[in-house]
This record gives structure tokens, sequence and C-alpha cells, in this order.
């Protein structure tokens, strides 16, 4: 069984150090409150709460899975007495605005909050998960009204929320969506079709679940342009707020999962449910985007987690493993062998976890500080900088984060050996539980096309080139320091190079479309371990500061400059084959000896 310990030490140094979040709460006027023995406290509290009563659930979800019984679901041992400790622990409504309910605090303090329970009970997190999108969507696109009948409960946690989209036929292509959506005379409308994959879309721990559905309207265009976007309660909710009766929208099946399986994943069948239309007709998969957005930057945080368990466990389990002798002689000669830790190959597989894992954290919170600035900004300049950056760097952030969380999750069983195969470690479910992160929210190509044909190419490179100066300007500011002259050189010639590809890129394009589809995932890969090294490269110099000044954790500090040397020699040349990959262009893929007439019989 893994076993989790919150890094908070590693938390308070991106925050605090890296980013300077615990600076930047004080100089916004409504969360001058946010101090930083409050941002402690509540980390602190959090990590008791995910050590000692989620983690030791992570292995009954697993084993037990959830039940479901003529369309009534119920979770594994002890989930539903966790659900109503976070609830009453006022974590659900952390980083909601006051007015809404919520306590006001800012989103990447509860971020780090969702980091914590990710990594204990990824299966768990799921189902408070989904309802900050749900929040977030009714929030934005909802009336008065909406807002009025569904916030509270969905922010203090009372009811729950899903995102109803995938139909058996459609997969990731909403507009062969064919759910329906009936005006009646009453307002509403009656939903009717099937969903499947949704998470958390029946439960036994909360009273009510509020599905965000995407349905068509009689009449409306084909493809993308004709969805609309519906809440559908599993129980209708009355004009004063309080539950009405059964709705008619039910759990068919729950799917049979490689992993996750403390988590519900439904068949859900909607036989002429009551529906409200949220923001306009025809306009749909646009307010739904605020829901996937949500969900992308969450998943990211699946990815952070399998990779920080991983690495928490491995590191323990080599430590303490004896197997063999150093071949440079024995470490320990008083054991019968030396522990597994020693060996160099052992220590690749250990420093790769750790720099995915501590690399994922700079860039999950420092994406979630641009919520941040969206939220507190009065510059319109700011917010609109702010936007692009977030637009950019969410789906880097979900793919490329979940794709080397899966990596780490494997290395992670690879420590182990044949004791990581066996279900007892922990570290198999791990990676059974980090493979669907690469899968749902829009798989790695699906965020690869959004990245460079949606946010680079189609954005004339506008978002790349305000990164692009974010990171020269670092680059500028360490140039006469030989201390860094190992992480700056490297990341200058990458900056520059990232651009000219993206060039050549969109130019190919111009002749064929076909070129970005076959660049994409190689471009998001590469674009990922660039940005990982302005990360480090930061990190480094924060720590030589650090070092500078003679501290008593001059081991943590020191262990930060020596991660970062090893990305940038053992991970970072991974860039050399993206480039060579990514530029080949379509041609090999399109002469493959599959003609026209092979594809139309296939």
């Amino acid at each position: 069984m893994t076993e989790y310990k919150a890094p908070l030490r590693d938390m308070h140094f991106v925050r605090d150090e890296l980013l300077g979040l615990n600076g930047y709460y004080q100089s916004v006027t409504d969360w001058h409150e946010v101090t930083p023995d409050l941002t402690t406290a509540i980390l602190d509290e959090c990590a008791k709460f995910c050590e000692n009563v989620l983690a030791p659930l992570n292995r009954v979800g697993d084993i037990e899975s959830c039940q479901c019984q003529d369309g009534v679901v119920t979770t594994p041992t002890g989930f539903k007495q966790a659900y109503q400790q976070y609830i009453d622990g006022g974590w659900p409504s952390l980083d909601v605005a006051e007015q809404h309910g919520g306590q006001g605090l800012p989103h990447s303090l509860g971020f780090a909050v969702t980091e914590m329970t990710g990594t204990a009970n990824w299966s768990w997190q799921m189902y408070p998960g989904l309802s900050k999108g749900a929040i977030n969507t009714v929030l934005i696109h909802g009336t008065d009204k909406q807002k009025e009948l569904y916030l509270t409960k969905l922010v203090e946690g009372t009811w729950t929320g899903t995102m109803c989209l995938t139909e058996g036929h459609s997969g990731s292509d909403l507009g062969l969506l064919r759910c329906k959506a009936e005006p009646t005379a009453d307002g509403s409308y009656t939903i009717s079709g099937t969903k499947i994959f949704i998470s958390s879309g029946e439960h036994d721990m909360a009273e009510n679940i509020v599905h965000i559905v995407l349905a068509r309207l009689p009449g409306a265009p084909a493809g993308t342009r004709g969805i609309s976007l519906f809440i559908v309660p599993k129980f209708c909710v009355n004009d004063d707020g309080s539950m009405g009766e059964r709705n008619a929208v039910l759990c068919g099946a729950l799917e049979q999962k490689m992993g996750i399986h403390g988590n519900a994943t439904c068949v859900m069948n909607f036989d002429g449910a009551k529906g409200y239309l949220i923001g306009e007709p025809n306009r749909g998969l646009h307010c739904m985007f605020t829901f996937m957005n949500t969900a992308r930057i969450g998943i990211a945080i699946q990815g952070l987690s399998h990779a920080e368990l991983a690495y928490q466990n491995a590191l323990t389990y080599a430590k303490e493993r004896l197997q063999m002798r150093a071949l440079s002689g024995a470490k320990l000669p008083g054991k019968p062998a030396d522990p597994i830790i020693v060996h160099p190959d052992v220590r690749r597989m250990l420093l790769t976890q750790k720099a995915f894992a501590e690399g994922a954290r700079m860039l999950i919170y420092w994406t979630s500080s641009y919520l941040d600035i969206m939220t507190a900004t009065t510059s319109d300049t700011e917010r609109e900088e702010a936007d692009k950056l977030l637009g950019l760097l969410t789906p880097i952030a979900k793919a490329f984060i979940t794709e080397t969380g899966m990596e780490a999750a494997n290395l992670g069983m690879q420590c182990f050996g044949g004791h990581g195969y066996i279900a007892e470690s922990g570290m198999e479910q791990n990676v059974r539980d980090a493979h669907i992160a690469t899968l749902y929210e829009g798989t790695t190509g699906i965020q690869a096309m959004d990245l460079l044909g949606r946010k680079i190419l189609q954005d004339q490179g506008e978002s790349l080139q305000i990164l692009a100066k974010i990171a020269g300007q670092f680059c500028v500011e360490q140039s006469d320091n030989e201390a860094m002259k190992e992480f700056v050189e490297p990341l200058e010639s990458l900056m520059k190079e990232w651009g000219g590809i993206t060039m050549q890129i969109g130019k190919a394009a111009f002749s064929n479309p076909d070129e970005i589809n076959a660049a994409c995932v190689d471009y998001l890969m590469y674009a990922g371990y660039v940005i990982y090294a302005y990360l480090w490269a930061k990190a480094a110099f924060v720590a030589q500061t650090a070092l500078s000044s003679a501290p008593a954790e001059e081991g943590f500090y020191t262990a930060k400059i020596q991660t970062a040397r090893f990305y940038y020699q053992r991970i970072l040349p991974r860039t050399r084959c993206l480039v060579q990959t990514m530029t080949a262009g379509v041609e090999g893929l399109t002469n493959s000896g599959w003609d026209e007439f092979d594809l139309q019989y296939a």
C-alpha cells in the first residue's frame, strides 16, 4: 500500500520563494488577510486530513470499487464519511468568491489543496473536483435565478456537479452528438439521450447531483454550431431552493475500467429529464469550455499527483531495499547487500521522478497565479495578458504533465522491480490510475492541436511572444551570473529555436493544414520540456541565492540545484529528437500505403 506525506516544504518553496504568491496576496486589497501564517495553517490542516483520512482509503477504493444496483451507486467504504469531513472543514468553498458563499481565497491556494487531496486519493478527489467546473459554468453563464438555486449548495459541497459531454458514437467529436432537448410550456426542456464516461455521475456522497449536459434543440444547425448547454439536476429544485421530485436521469451502468476504481464512471440515461438552458441557444460548446478548461487544469494536477506518489514511495523503498553491491565497492559492509539507491541507474529513475513531480508543481502553481491575476487585477492590459498565458499554458500543463506523470508512475513501479507489479505495493495501482489522465478532458493529441493550431498559430504567436519575453527577461537578468551559465545559455538557445520552429511549421501549414496535426504532439512535448527548463533554471537561481545566505536548509537547496542540473543534462536533451520529428513533415504519414480506397473500406 502506498503512503503519502504532503510535500509541504517544496510547496512553500514554489509558492513563496519561486513565485512570491504570499507577497502578491498582500498587494491585493481583498486578500490582505491572506497572510503567510494563514496560508501555512490552511496547508498544514489540509495535509493532516489528506495523510490521515484520504490516503488510507486509496487502496480501499481500488479493491472495493463502486457498486451499482438498479441505478443506485454506492461508493467504497469510508468515502462518504471522508466527504462529510471535507464539507465540515469548509474545503469546497475555499477559493470561491464570498458573494457566492465561498471564502474568497486565492485560486493558487485552492490548487495547492487540490494537489494534496488528489495525491492522497485521486478517485475520491474527483467527486468534489468536478464540482469546481460546474460552479464556474453556472457562475459565468447562468442566470441570476440559476445562481440563486444552484451555487450555494454546490459551493458548500452539499451538492456535487458533473459534465455530460461524451456519447458512444461521437467520442471527442462533439459535433456528432445526438442528445435532444425539447422545449416545454413552462420554459424548461425535456432532455433525452445517453451519455457515457461520466465521472461521479451517480453516487451516495451528496444530497443532489447537478449535471451540466450538452444537447441539441429542435432545428439546431448541424455540427458544433448547434449544441446547447443545460442544467439537469438529479433531483429537481423548487423555486425556493428546496429539492423536489426525482428527475428522469439514471445511471444505467458503471464502466469497467483499468483504474480509478473508487470513482463512479457512469453510463447516464436521460429519459425525458427536466433541464434548464444555461447560456444562449446553440452556444453550448462555448459555455462548456468554461467547465472543460477548469477540468483540464485539474487533470494536470492528477499528473503531478501520480508523479509525486511514485517518487515518495520509490524513494523510501530504494533506501530500504538491499540488493547487490555498488560496483564502486560496498557502501554498507555490515549488511548482506547495499540499498538499491546506491546504484546510479536507480538514482536516474528517482531523479527523473523528482524532476517531473517538482517541475509539474512549479508549472501548475505558475499557471494558477494567472487565475489569481485575472480575479484580482483592475488593469485590462494585465488581465488580457494573463488570459493569453493561461490559454497557452493550460493545454501544455494538461498534456505534458499527465504524459510525464505516467512516465514517473512507471519508473516508480520499476524501482520496486517485481514487487511493484504486485498489488500490495500500491505502485501498480498508481500506474493504472495514471493512464486515464492522458485521455480524459481531451487526449494528448487534442490538447496538442489546441495548443499549436488555436493558441499559437491562430493567435499569430502572440501568447508565445509573451512567454518568450518572460523567459528572455530572466536570461538577461542572469547574463553576468557565472553560476547560472549552465542553465541560461541552453535556455536562451531553446527559446530562440522554439520561435523559429513555430514559424517553420506555420509556413508549411499554409500549403497543407495537415502539417499542424502531424507536428502537434511532438511540438507540445517540446514546449513542455522548454518550459520546465525555464522553471528549473529559476529554481536553481532561487536556491543559489538562498545558499549564499548560509541557511540552515543547505541540503534542501543543494538538492534543488542538483535536480536542475540533472534535468538539463539528462532530460532536456530529449528536445533534440523532438526537433527532428516535429519538423519531419506530414508526407511520411500520408504516404503510408493506405490510399483513399483502403480508408473507405477499412
